[in-house]
Formats: structure tokens, C-alpha cells, sequence
């Protein structure tokens, strides 16, 4: 089978329509249905119904794509290690979260300006989903995402991921507020903090439903529904609401805190943010993509290694 008319296949099980793949690949429609029918032919199998004014894959299509994305990540992993000894080099396109960017990515940046010149970096801050569409499309090379434990995100067939780090996060309020929460004896577990709060206003994230998830759920625990009146995806705004006692919200328990904001851990469920470096299937063998997983793994540990220093 014809790897190219298998891509074409592959990418309309993804994109639902063939003037979006003729997009995405630089063809036109008809050069995509001329390929489809070629292919259908070849296998000796329906691939396609109409639907509409469209068409939509057969049960046969779709089995045949997902051998596509298999065939097509073994075609591209082969290609790229044709020579697995080259120098790294290239524009590698990464889009992530700032956190990440700034905490992970930054340092191997620095490594890769003193150690590799010949690997550069394009550096695109975008939000989970945004980061995984772009990746989706090959728009980006690397993209640096996150989820909660009590939120997780599934990227998706075809998708790599490998986690680089965890961090606890707790409930940011105000502090003389968390004065009165203190339990005599010990601490208050995630619900009866969330109970403690819940005729207060809520901060969610403008960017990420994941963090609303995280509020919902444990609320839902509590026995309230949240009232989630605020929006941000800036901390030192969530900060500020705070500050101003406009609501509560999440907020990492290693943030060092500001006068007045108190950072109440959870616990019983504890929420863990989880950040990961995820890659297409196949791409992950391309030397300066190995070269930058391989560096941003090595800074992750180095970070976890300080956290529990300190």
C-alpha cells in the first residue's frame, strides 16, 4: 500500500473532511478523493459512505486508518534514524504552558546556546489544548502540557508522552481566614477546607476547564456547587482576587505566597498538577527532539531533586 494514499486516509479519520486534508497536506480534494479511491481499490474494501454533502469512513476505514497511524509513526521513526549518530541540529518548535517553559524549558535552552548552537528553539506559550491541537496538525514538534490527578487529560492516538514533574497544589485564601480553619490536633482534609469556603466566590482558570474540573469535583465531595465567579490564567492575578476578597482559588503549595494569602494544603484528595512533554508518534527518534526530551527530563529531576531539599 502507498504510504502517502495511507496519510490521506489517516488524516481524514482525524479531520473528518477531505477539504481538510487537502489543507493540511498541500493537495487539492480532488487529488485526495482520486487517492482515497485508489486506495480503496488496492485494498479491495469500501473505505468510504457518503454522509451529507461529505463522506465518513466505514467501519473497514476505520480499521485501515489506525494501521495508517502505525504504518506511517514506523515509516517516520525509520526515516529519521537512518543516521542516529548526526549532530543535533535544526529549529525545534515547542509549545507549553509558562510554567513550564520557564521552570523546564528555559534552562535546557541555556544548555543548548552553550553546548549544541546548531539546535534552535522556537518558544510558543499556549494552554494545554491549544499546545496539543498545534501538535495534532504538526504545527509544533514538542508540546508541553499538564493535567490534575483529579482532571486527567488523555491526548490521544498517535500522541507520546512523558511525564517530567508533580507538584502539589492547595487552596490559596486568605490568611486570616485559614487562621479559623485550623482544626485543634491536626489539619483539615481537602473537603473540609473546600466546606469551609463554600459560600465564598470561586476563582477558576480563563484558559483550562482542568482546574474548574479540580474545584467541582471536590466540591461536589463537600456538598456544594462552587460558585465559580472569576476567571484567570495569571497567578499573581488570582493573587490579587484573593488580596482584594473577591474568592478562593488553586494555587501551587510551593508558590511562596504573599503577605495575607495563606496556601492551605489538600489532602484526602490531594491534587497534583502533572506536567508532561508530549510528542508525535514516530517523531521522538529525530535527534535535536531526542537531544531537548533527553535535557528536559534531566532538568525536571534536578528540579524535583531541590524540592525535596528544601
Amino acid at each position: 500500500m502507498d504510504t502517502r494514499r495511507l496519510q490521506y486516509l489517516h488524516e481524514l479519520s482525524r479531520t473528518g473532511s477531505m477539504r481538510a486534508v487537502a489543507e493540511l497536506l498541500g493537495a487539492t480534494t480532488s487529488t485526495v478523493s482520486q487517492q482515497l479511491a485508489l486506495l480503496a481499490k488496492e485494498t479491495g474494501a469500501q473505505l468510504l459512505e457518503a454522509d451529507g454533502r461529505g463522506v465518513r469512513l466505514t467501519p473497514a476505514g476505520l480499521r485501515l486508518s489506525q494501521h495508517a497511524g502505525t504504518i506511517l509513526a514506523a515509516v517516520e521513526a525509520a526515516r529519521q534514524d537512518l543516521d542516529p549518530t548526526a549532530e543535533p541540529s535544526g529549529t525545534l518548535r515547542v509549545a507549553g504552558f509558562a510554567s513550564a517553559i520557564r521552570k523546564t524549558l528555559m534552562p535546557v535552552i541555556g544548555e543548548l546556546a552553550r553546548n549544541h548552537p546548531k539546535v534552535k528553539i522556537t518558544v510558543l506559550e499556549h494552554e494545554p489544548a491549544d499546545a496539543l491541537a498545534m501538535l495534532a496538525v504538526d504545527a509544533v514538534d514538542l508540546a508541553l502540557t499538564y493535567d490534575y490527578n483529579l482532571a486527567p487529560d488523555d491526548a490521544g492516538p498517535g500522541i507520546e508522552a512523558s511525564q517530567l514533574w508533580t507538584t502539589p497544589w492547595g487552596l490559596g485564601v486568605p490568611t486570616a481566614a485559614a487562621a479559623e480553619l485550623a482544626p485543634a490536633g491536626g489539619r483539615a482534609d481537602a473537603v473540609q477546607v473546600f466546606a469551609a469556603f463554600r459560600d465564598q466566590d470561586w476563582i477558576g482558570n480563563s484558559r483550562n476547564t482542568a482546574d474548574e474540573t479540580v474545584l467541582r469535583t471536590i466540591a461536589s465531595m463537600a456538598g456544594f456547587e462552587p460558585a465559580l465567579r472569576h476567571q484567570s490564567d495569571s497567578l499573581d492575578l488570582v493573587e490579587d482576587l484573593i488580596l482584594a476578597g473577591l474568592g478562593v482559588g488553586l494555587l501551587p503549595v510551593e508558590r511562596r505566597g504573599r503577605a495575607g494569602i495563606t496556601i492551605l494544603p489538600l489532602h484526602s484528595p490531594g491534587v497534583q498538577l502533572r506536567a508532561y512533554a508530549r510528542t508525535r508518534q514516530g517523531r521522538s527518534a529525530w535527534p535535536a527532539l531526542a537531544l531537548v526530551l533527553s535535557l528536559l527530563r534531566d532538568a525536571a529531576a534536578l528540579q524535583l531533586l531541590h524540592y525535596k531539599r528544601t
